[in-house]
């Protein structure tokens, strides 16, 4: 199985009134915990690689271990990669077969932005390969990326859109009142925003900073028209904190395994994949969006 389109998926989701988990990924554990989630449930998923994760590993190697894990699932899998406003990060994974690229231009004045997105967009789609579009600011810096100030860029809706259906962008990234990270206070989310560019334009909306917002939160952006939603913060805490209980359960007892480490932190990233997929009403849609 190739990569699937993220743009197919999430315009799926929107038809069937669900949204596809997009969950960011760090390495192969992760990788494989992610996919065997999603074919468990029935899921499509959107597995994210962050700039500083492709500058780790290596496009190729990140894009083979995916390839490996999606031809052995049974459900769509995408490979995007999230948050990145270097455009030669995008030429590079654009060329090692990524489904969709995020171009961040929310550090760009308005019209630079829309300038250089049309040009990013036109690259992608000659090598088949989608394109989200985040032109506002949306709240908390993520792997080295992004601002604590909400008043940077905010356009209209109509603004918003208009770029969007200039440019050729596939999906679109707007401000909706959360943020990347843990929440430090109660967000006030945009929901009826949602309503309202889902009334303007067909493409798929994406909501960015999910982790901490609760079920009826998700229900409630869904049912506006959100079909892609970002998890990045809590596989980190999955991730992380598995393998810190597991490394102190080892010092003391003076065991030290490193593939049990390896099946914790998995379990870990499988169960938060899992939660995800149920909040998001995903599970058993798969086949929605062959």
């Amino acid at each position: 199985m190739t990569f699937a389109s993220t743009k197919k998926l999430a315009l799926a989701a929107r038809a069937g009134g669900y949204a596809v988990p997009a969950v960011n990924i760090v390495d192969s554990i992760s990788i494989a915990a992610a996919v065997e989630a999603a074919d468990a449930a029935g899921s499509p998923i959107i597995l994210q690689t962050s700039v500083k994760t492709v500058k780790y590993f290596g496009a190729p190697v990140l894009a083979a271990v995916a390839r490996s894990a999606a031809e052995a699932a049974s459900v769509p899998v995408a490979l995007h990669l999230d948050h990145c406003p270097d455009r030669s990060v995008i030429t590079e994974v654009i060329a090692h077969g990524w489904s969709s690229v995020l171009f961040d231009a929310s550090d760009r004045a308005f019209e630079v932005a829309r300038g250089e997105t049309a040009e990013v967009v036109a690259e992608a789609h000659a090598a088949g390969v989608d394109v989200e579009s985040e032109i506002e600011n949306i709240v908390g810096v993520e792997d080295g990326v992004g601002s604590d100030d909400p008043n940077v860029h905010f356009y209209s809706d109509e603004q918003l859109v208009g770029v969007a259906l200039e440019t050729g962008t596939d999906l679109i990234a707007p401000a909706l009142g959360t943020a990347h990270g843990l929440y430090k206070a109660s967000p006030v989310l945009l929901v009826d925003r949602v309503k309202a560019l889902a009334a303007l334009t067909d493409v798929p909306i994406v909501l960015h900073g999910g982790t901490g917002l609760s079920a009826e939160d998700f229900s409630a952006f869904i049912s506006a028209g959100v079909s892609k939603i970002n998890i990045s913060t809590a596989l980190k805490l999955a991730y992380m904190h598995s393998a810190r209980d597991h490394l102190a359960e080892a010092e003391r007892a003076g065991k030290w395994e490193p593939v049990k480490l390896f099946d914790q932190i998995g379990g870990a990233v499988r169960a938060t994949v899992q939660e995800n997929i149920q909040l998001f009403g995903s599970a058993g849609r798969a086949g929605e969006s062959a």
